[in-house]
């Protein structure tokens, strides 16, 4: 008799596909940041992955906030952090919220330089004796390692944004990298398998820290997911439908508030 095998349903909700300005970026003419598309506003880059029963944002930027409300996000069990960059990181006090309603820390997993940085910007959060009402946070300094976050295995892949260390994040079939210029091939082993994958890509054209289109896309080709999605977006990508319908088949640009199930 053969024991049926259930698979987990994977839920992911882009909160931000901006990078580190927005878009619009304030004060700028350009026609994208012009533009009245919906998708062509971009909040910085943040996800919402919904797995077993469990609720857990990938990222804190500078505009968490408003991307709770927007996607009426009443639950977060737990915060995975790819590096101390502050597009990535500025919105990390507004857990409080959680801690208060679900009346325990919320545990944040990040590399060991993310670690230190939480430690001193948020020096707050860590005092004695501890002041009423300041996030109650639960540091896991993650190494290279597949780790535990509540019962989910989490592999970290290590990428370069440049010359900084920073965390890209497999769960399940789901594979999560922003702000890289450089994946290894050992680390790029990592994210073969995934049905999905989300890479960023700033522009059309090289930049220092950050894939280009056509260097995400060549990632993309050689760890072949079943689908793909371009992250951390910059104005000079152009105009969101123009550039979505001119990519390969199963690839996308995201956009903010897009939901993927699998």
């Amino acid at each position: 008799m053969h024991r049926l095998v259930r698979h987990s349903i994977v839920k992911i909700t882009f909160l931000g596909t901006g990078t580190s300005l927005g878009v619009p970026i304030v004060g700028c003419p350009c026609p994208v940041c012009q533009s009245a598309d919906p998708k062509d506003k971009r909040f910085r880059s943040s996800v919402y992955v919904e797995v077993d029963g469990k609720n857990i944002v990938i990222d804190t930027g500078p505009d968490f906030r408003t991307q709770l409300l927007q996607n009426s996000i009443h639950r977060v069990d737990a915060i995975l952090i790819t590096h101390q960059h502050r597009d990535h990181l500025a919105g990390l006090d507004d857990i409080r919220t959680f801690n208060y309603m679900q009346q325990c820390a919320m545990p944040v997993f990040a590399n060991y330089l993310t670690v230190d940085s939480i430690r001193r910007d948020y020096y707050y959060c860590f005092g004695e004796p501890r002041y009423p009402g300041v996030p109650d946070i639960e540091l896991h300094n993650v190494g290279d390692d597949p780790f535990d976050v509540l019962g989910i295995e989490v592999t970290p892949i290590n990428v370069l944004h440049y010359k900084l260390p920073v965390l890209g994040f497999r769960i399940k079939d789901f594979t999560y990298i922003t702000d890289a210029s450089r994946i290894e091939e050992s680390e790029l082993d990592k994210i073969r398998g995934s049905k999905v994958l989300v890479i960023n890509a700033l522009r059309k054209t090289e930049h220092l820290s950050h894939f280009s289109l056509p260097e995400a896309l060549e990632v993309i080709e050689k760890v072949k997911p079943q689908r793909a999605f371009i992250t951390h977006i910059g104005h000079e990508m152009g105009f969101h439908g123009e550039t979505d319908a001119n990519l390969p088949e199963g690839v996308h640009l995201a956009y903010d508030g897009l939901s993927v199930e699998f």
